[in-house]
C-alpha cells in the first residue's frame, strides 16, 4: 500500500449523490490518490456507452493503423517516417482519470523515449512479417520485457481522451458541477478541476465497464487460458509459438518473443488466443481487490459507529499512544462484532494483506479525522516502510503494523523490521496488529514469548494485539 493521509472520492469533493455516478456506469474516483485499474483496449467495443463503445474503439484502431503505415514505409530507424510514427507514440503523462500505480498521487511516470523505441521496434519487425492487424501493439507486454501492460492502458488512455472527456460531459450535464474548458485534439469540452493537483488538471470519468485490474492481453497464461479452450486454436498456437502454458521465466519469455516473431503464422496466432479469449471487466460487486471495500468503511463507519474520543489537553506521546490503542481496540470491535470480518476475505479466501491494512486505515482515518491527529499510511522511514504512523508534532509518533496470520515473515516483522521502524522515527511506542484469517499455528504464542523476552532485557516493548478475522457461521449454522 502506498503514502496517503486523506482519501477523498470525486462525489465528496463536489457535493454529489455517488448514485448519479453509479448509475451513469461511471467511477467514483479518489481525486488524490489511484485506483489499480487500468482502462482494458479489448473492453473498447464491449462498452454499453456509444462514446465509447464506437468512437473510442474506432479512434483507437485508426491511430494505429496510422502508425503501422508509417513503419511500414519506414525503411531504417530515425527516418521520417520512423520519426512521424514516434510523434504519434508521444504519449505524454496523463493523470487525468486518476488511475493507475501512482498511488500516493494521481501522476505516473509516463511514456518515455526507451519505452517507446521499443514498442516502435517490435512493431516494425511484426510489420515486416506481414502482419498489418493494429491490435499487435496490444501484444507488446507479451513480448519485451520492460513494457509493462499498464503502458498499453497508457496508450490507450491518451488516444482516447477526447471519447472519455465527451462522456464525462454528458455524466456531468445535469449537475451542478463548476468546470473549466479544456480542448483535446480539435474539440472543447466543460470539465471539473482536481482540486489536488498544483496545475490546473481537468477530472475525465471513466466507464466502469471498461476498467480491468490489468488490460487483457497482460500475460501468457491469459494466452494459454484462450488456446485450451478451443481445440483448433491450441493447435495453431502449439504449432507456432509452442507449449506457452509452461513457460513461466524471463528465459522462456525470450524464447516465446523469438518463436513468435519467427513467422506471420506465429503472430496471427497470439493474436487470434487474445481476440478469442473471454473478455470481461472488473467485477465491482464481488470486488475481489477490495477496491470498494475500505472505501464505504472510509465514508460511513464513524457515523455507523461513532467512538467518542476524549482530546488531551496536551498531545504528549502517551496521550497519543492511548488514542491510537483505542482505535485499536475499535478495529478488533468491529470486524469481530459488526461484520467488518466479511470485508476481509472473497469467495472464502483470504484478501491480500493490503487490503486489510486500507480497512485499517479507513477506520482510523475516519476516526482520527474529527481530533486532529495526523495519519499517514506506509510513511517512508528510510529502513523501509511501516503501514501507519500516527502524529501529533515531531516528538509523539506512534506506529502501528498490520499483519495477517498467514504472513510468513510474521514473527521477523516484530523482532526486527517493526524495532528498526520505531529508531528510524525515533519512537518507543508502536502496536503489532495481527489479524488471524487462518495459518497462525503457534506463531501467537512464539510473539507473547519475544514480547516477553524484549521486556526481560528492559527494552521498550511493542504492544501485541490479536483480533478474530474470520467470518462466523450463520445462526442457522451455528
Amino acid at each position: 500500500m502506498a503514502k496517503f493521509s486523506n482519501p477523498v472520492s470525486f462525489s465528496r469533493q463536489f457535493g454529489i449523490d455517488p448514485l448519479i455516478l453509479e448509475r451513469a456506469g461511471a467511477l467514483n474516483p479518489l481525486l488524490n490518490v489511484d485506483t489499480k485499474l487500468f482502462i482494458d483496449p479489448l473492453l473498447l467495443g464491449e462498452s454499453r456507452h456509444h462514446e465509447i463503445k464506437t468512437n473510442a474503439r474506432g479512434r483507437l484502431k485508426a491511430h494505429f493503423e496510422t502508425v503501422l503505415k508509417l513503419l511500414k514505409l519506414s525503411t531504417q530507424r530515425d527516418d521520417a517516417a520512423w520519426r512521424q510514427a514516434a510523434r504519434l507514440m508521444d504519449f505524454p503523462e496523463f493523470s487525468a482519470t486518476c488511475l493507475g500505480y501512482g498511488a500516493a498521487s494521481v501522476h505516473g511516470s509516463g511514456f518515455g523515449y526507451t519505452k517507446r523505441s521499443k514498442v516502435l521496434s517490435t512493431a516494425k519487425e511484426i510489420i515486416d512479417l506481414g502482419v498489418e492487424d493494429p491490435d499487435v501493439f496490444l501484444l507488446i507486454p507479451l513480448l519485451e520485457e520492460s513494457i509493462g501492460p499498464d503502458l498499453i492502458s497508457d496508450m490507450t488512455t491518451r488516444i482516447i481522451v477526447p471519447d472519455l472527456a465527451a462522456f464525462t460531459e454528458r455524466v456531468l450535464h445535469d449537475t451542478s458541477i463548476s468546470t473549466q474548458r479544456f480542448k483535446f485534439e480539435e474539440h472543447s469540452f466543460d470539465l471539473p478541476i482536481n482540486p489536488f493537483s498544483k496545475a490546473a488538471m481537468p477530472i475525465v470519468l471513466v466507464p466502469k465497464d471498461v476498467l480491468s485490474c490489468l488490460p487483457t492481453a497482460s500475460d501468457w497464461s491469459e494466452v494459454a487460458h484462450a488456446a485450451a479452450e478451443n481445440a483448433a486454436l491450441r493447435h495453431r498456437v502449439n504449432q507456432y509459438i509452442g507449449d506457452i502454458w509452461q513457460r513461466k521465466t524471463r528465459k522462456d519469455k525470450a524464447l516465446l518473443r523469438a518463436n513468435v516473431l519467427r513467422s506471420r503464422r506465429g503472430v496471427e496466432a497470439l493474436l487470434e488466443a487474445i481476440h478469442g479469449g473471454s473478455r470481461t471487466g472488473y467485477d465491482f460487486d464481488a470486488d475481489p481487490l477490495g477496491l470498494g471495500a475500505w472505501r464505504s468503511v472510509l465514508e460511513k463507519i464513524a457515523s455507523d459507529e461513532p467512538l467518542q474520543l476524549m482530546k488531551p489537553q496536551k498531545w504528549t506521546l502517551d496521550a497519543v499512544f492511548q488514542v491510537v490503542r483505542k482505535i485499536v481496540g475499535q478495529f478488533g470491535f468491529l470486524i469481530e462484532k459488526k461484520g467488518l470480518c466479511k470485508l476481509l476475505w472473497h469467495q472464502g479466501k483470504p484478501h491480500h494483506e493490503n487490503v486489510a491494512q486500507r480497512i485499517f486505515f479507513a477506520v482510523a482515518h475516519a476516526y482520527c479525522n474529527a481530533n486532529n491527529i495526523d495519519i499517514t499510511p506506509e510513511a517512508d522511514t528510510g529502513s523501509g516502510v511501516v503501514d501507519f504512523k500516527f502524529s501529533e508534532g515531531r516528538s509523539a509518533r506512534v506506529l502501528v503494523e498490520t499483519k495477517l496470520s498467514n504472513n510468513r515473515k510474521l514473527l521477523r516483522g516484530f523482532e526486527h523490521q517493526l524495532e528498526a521502524y520505531k529508531t528510524s522515527e525515533q519512537t518507543i511506542r508502536a502496536v503489532y496488529l495481527v489479524i488471524d484469517i487462518g495459518g497462525m499455528a503457534k506463531k501467537d504464542k512464539a510473539l507473547i514469548e519475544l514480547r516477553n523476552e524484549q521486556t526481560r532485557r528492559g527494552k521498550a516493548a511493542s504492544d501485541l494485539v490479536f483480533v478474530n478475522g474470520f467470518v462466523p457461521p450463520s445462526a442457522s449454522n451455528r
